[in-house]
């Protein structure tokens, strides 16, 4: 047997079924007509975020990474919720516009942005996070080409990272971001060009469940923004503190202590250097707004016994929760969070092994877990599902095709 990973706050039981509030998930299944299906909870993002906003500064500016999920209805909910949205692509970023966000209150940041891309957030008057000096002059003569104005911010990859991150996103050599000793000349440059300069966009790590080293990060952060405005000689009207605030997923993981964080973070704002006293700060946050708002649901179409080993094969997979199967980063494969859904306070007696559709021993949800028995056509909940399912999983994997998204 191996164990689960703690299943998120604001799931319970309702007549012996999986609900969230008053909902229950069986009745959702039942009326969507269909599974494999992803589930997200307006009310649960709602109060991620409500309590995200209580615990931080309030000057503070929290924007949504939408990489975590594009999901249109849950961006227009994000949109009456966040201060801006981040993007990493021209494609997110027509999502974006379709789902009501202000192009103004939108910054693309990514180490391969296309001409064409480019053009079109120039166009509509998004901030650009500038990865390389060649990024720079092709947003220079773009913008000078079509007539408009350039809004840039400039990426900063820094000397250090996140401790304990799941992904590291600075220092060393790395794809993201303008190595930061060249940053000051690089901003003289943009200015010196008539460019609208937007200020820094400095980003770690992310999935970081340490307080620690959150505060750790963000205090280092707000040095390098400090330093490199000094040695630019110019205050930085932003600086993107990034994010990397993580959800726990496997067993033993522990939420992150949001309000020490805060605090912290309040604390180095209110002592920061003169040179930042007249700039506006924010973090981006993607799958600690929304990964623990969302649930995937899979129907058993078969169980099977081999060598001793119980297997409920379902119709869905890892073309849908590639994440949850351990084929996205992780090192070592962990169980996530996993229930039967329409069984849900039964007593777990049986190990069973999760497994999708697909022709492939990668295929695995939850392996060996202690659930309630379950046979064909009961309903397995796969939780954290809110972030990196849908969209970052390889849905057309075998000519399998996209499961079915509902906001409730």
């Amino acid at each position: 047997m191996k164990k689960t990973g703690p299943i998120p706050d604001g799931f319970s039981a309702l007549d012996g079924a999986l609900a969230i509030g008053e909902v229950k998930i069986t009745d959702v299944a039942a009326q969507a007509g269909e599974t494999p299906l992803f589930v997200y909870s307006r009310a649960l993002l709602s109060e991620t975020f409500a309590r995200l906003r209580a615990a931080m500064p309030q000057q503070l500016a929290i924007h949504y990474a939408m990489k975590a999920n594009p999901f249109g209805p849950l961006l227009q909910h994000m949109n009456g919720l966040v201060d801006g949205f981040d993007i990493a692509s021209g494609g997110e970023l027509a999502l974006a516009i379709n789902a009501g966000v202000d192009p103004a209150r939108i910054s693309f940041a990514g180490p391969g942005k296309r001409d064409a891309e480019l053009e079109a957030a120039i166009g509509h008057g998004v901030t650009l996070n500038c990865e390389s000096e060649g990024e720079a002059e092709r947003a220079l003569a773009i913008a000078a080409r079509i007539g408009k104005p350039l809004k840039i911010a400039i990426r900063v990859n820094p000397s250090f990272d996140l401790k304990g991150s799941g992904m590291k996103m600075g220092g060393g050599a790395k794809q993201f971001g303008i190595d930061e000793e060249r940053v000051p000349v690089l901003v003289r440059r943009l200015i010196d060009a008539g460019a609208d300069w937007r200020g820094f966009h400095i980003y770690a790590g992310s999935q970081a469940l340490k307080a620690d080293a959150l505060i750790e990060t963000q205090s280092q952060t707000i040095a390098l923004a400090a330093r490199l405005a000094e040695e630019a000689g110019v205050t930085p009207p932003h600086v993107n503190l990034g994010g990397g605030y993580g959800i726990p997923y496997f067993p033993g993981d522990e939420p992150v202590d949001i309000e020490a964080v805060g605090r912290a973070l309040s604390a180095e704002l209110a002592g920061r250097a003169s040179i930042l006293a007249d700039t506006h700060f924010a973090i981006e946050l993607g799958r600690y707004l929304v990964g623990e708002a969302g649930v995937y649901l899979t129907r058993v179409i078969d169980r099977k016994i081999s060598h001793g080993e119980t297997f409920l094969i379902t119709d869905g997979g890892l073309h849908h929760q590639l994440a949850a199967s351990g084929n996205f980063g992780t090192v070592i494969r962990r169980n996530y969070p996993v229930a039967i859904a329409n069984r849900f306070d039964a007593t777990a007696e049986d190990v069973q092994s999760v497994v999708g559709c697909l022709c492939t021993p990668l295929d695995r949800l939850s392996d060996q877990a202690m659930l309630p028995r379950a046979d064909v056509g009961d309903l397995v909940a796969i939780f954290c599902a809110g972030a990196y399912g849908a969209s970052a999983s390889p849905a057309n994997f075998l000519g399998q095709g996209p499961a079915a998204e509902l906001l409730i």
